[in-house]
């Protein structure tokens, strides 16, 4: 039996380890269906934003999702220009250097030179091989190239216009 002796003893501190927390969220997410919906309501109707047409348009949501759940933006969003709005008033910064946990955000996508996909896409850069983004057609959290692969020639699938990363996630 312990007894107490009057003795104060100090309480750990414990502090958020917040870029391994944040980066294994990211790693956690692969998969995942979880971001793929999001009800607005239109003229009284309840209708899913996200899934407009052939396509599912929930890279934003994914992204802001785990960046507002560790109070790194300031709200959610359905769209890649409110994302990249959000983050730069938040004290994330553009940068051409990808560092693990950056969110990327690539240019509108070529199907060919003709065909050109209109919508930007947002995702996480893991490392040279790899990044995570959701897939516009099934709406899952996916692995990938972070430039989709490269071409024949040499250049990117999908050319990365910026990553973003905030000074908040540095140990």
């Amino acid at each position: 039996m312990v007894r107490d002796l009057g003795v104060k003893r100090a309480k750990p501190k414990l502090r958020i380890d917040l870029f391994r927390s944040y980066v294994t969220t990211i790693e956690n997410s692969l998969g995942s269906t979880l971001f793929r919906n999001l009800y607005f309501f239109k003229d009284g109707k309840s209708i899913d934003i996200l899934n407009i047409g052939p396509r599912n348009h929930s890279c934003a949501s994914y992204v802001s999702s785990i960046v507002y759940l560790f109070g790194l933006i300031k709200e959610r969003h359905a769209t890649v220009s409110g994302i990249i709005a959000d983050i730069e008033r938040s004290g994330w910064r553009a940068s051409q250097k990808p560092r693990k946990g950056a969110i990327i955000l690539w240019d509108y996508a070529k199907k060919s030179k003709a065909v050109l996909i209109p919508t930007l896409h947002v995702g996480f850069y893991m490392d040279t091989k790899t990044a995570l983004s959701t897939d516009p057609f099934s709406g899952k959290v996916i692995k990938h190239h972070p430039t989709f692969g490269i071409r024949s020639d040499g250049s990117p699938r999908r050319r990365v216009v910026a990553y973003y990363w905030n000074k908040k996630l540095e140990v």
